[in-house]
């Protein structure tokens, strides 16, 4: 069942950038794109980089190693969308950045 997990405050994460946050036996890269939260997987698929270190760049967040580029909007590899990265919804309550996580 899912459940609603606080990771940061929407301070805790400046306009454009990312950071990534445990939750459950997972990071997961919390991205503040425009004023606009997004959350995913944080470990790229290829070798495992954070992509909360990546590059954001309208709906699209580049692996810092080999620049692998992933779809904030639906988690796909925009090279080959049959390879995707686990996407979250996230809520804001006040300045909560909230995640629905589930624990299974």
């Amino acid at each position: 069942m899912a459940e609603r997990v606080t990771v940061a405050k929407t301070t805790d994460i400046p306009l454009n950038e990312a950071r990534a946050f445990p939750v459950g036996d997972r990071m997961i890269a919390i991205f503040n794109q425009d004023g606009e939260f997004h959350a995913m997987d944080d470990f790229c698929p290829h070798m495992g980089a954070s992509l909360a270190c990546g590059w954001i760049d309208k709906d699209t967040v580049t692996c810092p190693w080999h620049a692998w580029r992933f779809s904030l909007v639906d988690g796909c590899w925009l090279d080959n969308p049959k390879i995707k990265v686990d996407l979250f919804t996230v809520v804001v309550v006040g300045d909560e950045i909230q995640v629905e996580f589930n624990d299974e």
